[in-house]
């Protein structure tokens, strides 16, 4: 079947698309990683012999498997291998600690962990041992390698249809909370993000470089169209902005999906101006807050379109700015996709006015995650029904709609900042911060207060060269703030604390002002 008659349905599958790039164009590169590549016929053969080894060993249909490893050819392999054997697939970040690596692995049911040399010197300090098969990825003793391990080259792999609603992955997300809950996107979901992805230029032609982490969400969104699509993958195991520009510049990048801080570095870097990006058709951005300014340098300066993604790994209502034709709405997050619905609600579940501020809550045809893996209480607290009984997803953000149809975000709703009876958002203190020439980041959180409940109390990020003394910009940004909005101290951090995809920690830092002394 042709690929174009495959993409008009509502539901398909990803290793089956794969399936006829490699069958039509089996010498087209599908992956490069450092100096190694592997065309479309590899790559497709290396994912049957993961999909017959699975088999093999007895791993049922709707069984899990975990990954958690340095981004890499095998890691894409592994993971596309076991979707086409019918599993899922949990990946999980290798940074965190053994134990909650442990409790991930555990928690998702995974017989298998594919690993490298660094997580398994992780795990062998852990207090309680992980039960799953290990893998090494890396063929280092970590596990059994992964070259051992693999069926035959030539092995059939059990034939196995992909039911729209079987899971696809579990995504454990964190966000800015700390506790991991395990997001059960289903192949429809999965589906739904290819096909937009066609209609952004992913495709025979797109070359996608990789800059964030293959546990991300906000990375599958990118990897999963190219190469369902038929383009080329650059991956990349650790961002850096100096190598983004040369791998962007050797392989003629057309695609990327970052995240805010990671455009912020590559714009500042001294080889940005003279790095040939002229091959690039779209960037992509998601994550984390994207400021009005920030993207206005990034059409200013980079080549190709750019669009921001607001949505969650949760699914729901996901709102898009094509920021190269909307300049006006640079401080909105766009307007809601094509088959998606967003609305505006208060802190009773009712709606709320057009312009009024309240929980952004969305839904789509396809798009929405099944649950919380073994959480239904926690499934059914990010639900929300309208009077028609529609299941809607909870973002957990503040927002508003304009009369445009665009919404724009104030922040998260467990950041706002009850002062005195007042709600604060912090993104109107952040703003103000930011405005004095030598701060060029700034993140406001909430604080005890005996007097007022919660204070608002500001972290900020000074330019190199800069000493501007806290008070100073206490004083710079309480004039620019009315009198219930007013910070109660500032604070110089060398840094602010991010997840491995960019978003502001801000428990750290409320811990951090909560430990430090003489406050």
């Amino acid at each position: 079947m042709a690929i174009a008659a495959l993409l008009a349905h509502d539901s398909g599958s990803i290793p089956a698309l794969i399936r006829l790039h490699a069958a039509q164009r089996p010498g087209h590169t599908a992956v490069i990683a450092g100096d190694e590549r592997l065309d479309y016929a590899g790559f497709d053969q290396l994912m049957d012999r993961v999909a017959a080894a699975l088999a093999r060993d007895g791993a049922p249909v709707g069984g899990v498997i975990a990954i958690a490893a340095q981004a890499s050819i095998g890691y894409l392999a592994v993971y596309l291998g076991a979707v086409r054997a019918g599993l899922s697939v949990a990946p999980l970040s290798p940074g965190v600690t053994a134990e909650t690596l442990a409790a991930m692995v555990g928690d998702a049911g995974a017989a298998y962990l594919f690993l490298d040399a660094a997580v398994g010197r992780a795990l062998d300090g852990a207090a309680a041992p992980v039960a799953a098969t290990r893998i090494a990825l890396d063929g280092s003793t970590a596990g059994r390698p992964l070259a051992d391990w693999l069926a035959a080259p030539g092995t059939a792999p059990r034939d196995v249809e992909l039911a729209p609603a079987a899971p696809f992955n579990l995504i454990y997300s964190s966000g800015t909370t700390g506790t991991p809950k395990g997001i059960v996107q289903s192949h429809q979901m999965r589906w739904a993000h290819v096909r937009r992805g066609d209609r952004v230029g992913y495709g025979p032609g797109a070359i996608t470089l990789m800059s964030t982490p293959l546990y991300s969400n906000t990375t599958l969104v990118s990897v999963l169209p190219t190469l369902a699509l038929g383009g080329t993958l650059v991956v990349v195991p650790r961002f850096d902005a100096a190598q983004f520009l040369r791998l962007a510049e050797r392989h003629r990048v057309t695609h990327a999906m970052l995240v805010p801080v990671q455009y912020d570095r590559i714009l500042d870097h001294p080889d940005f101006d003279r790095t040939d990006l002229s091959s690039f058709r779209m960037k992509f951005c998601t994550s984390a807050p994207f400021s009005a300014e920030l993207k206005a340098r990034v059409l200013r300066r980079w080549p190709g379109g750019l669009i921001e993604y607001f949505g969650m790994t949760e699914g729901g209502g996901t709102c898009i700015l094509v920021a190269h034709q909307f300049p006006d709405k640079l401080h909105t997050v766009g307007t809601p996709a094509d088959g998606h619905e967003l609305r505006v609600i208060d802190e009773h579940g009712r709606e709320v006015a057009r312009g009024e501020v309240g929980e952004l809550v969305g839904r789509s045809p396809t798009a929405m995650m099944n649950g919380y893996h073994g959480q239904p209480a926690e499934t059914a607290a990010a639900e929300w029904y309208d009077a028609t009984g529609q299941r809607f997803i909870r973002t957990g953000d503040l927002g508003s709609v304009d009369a445009d149809g665009f919404f724009t975000i104030v922040g998260r709703r467990k950041d706002v900042i009850i002062s005195g009876g007042f709600n604060i958002y912090p993104i109107d203190l952040e703003t103000a911060l930011v405005a004095h020439a030598a701060v060029v980041e700034a993140a406001v959180v909430g604080v005890a207060s005996a007097r007022w409940g919660e204070t608002p109390v500001g972290f900020v990020v000074l330019a190199p060269g800069q000493a501007e003394a806290p008070e100073v910009l206490r004083a710079f940004a309480n004039a620019r703030l009315g009198n219930t909005q007013r910070l109660a101290d500032v604070v110089v951090v060398s840094a602010l604390p991010r997840s491995a995809i960019g978003k502001v920690l801000k428990r750290e830092l409320r811990t951090m002002y909560a430990g430090s002394a003489g406050r």
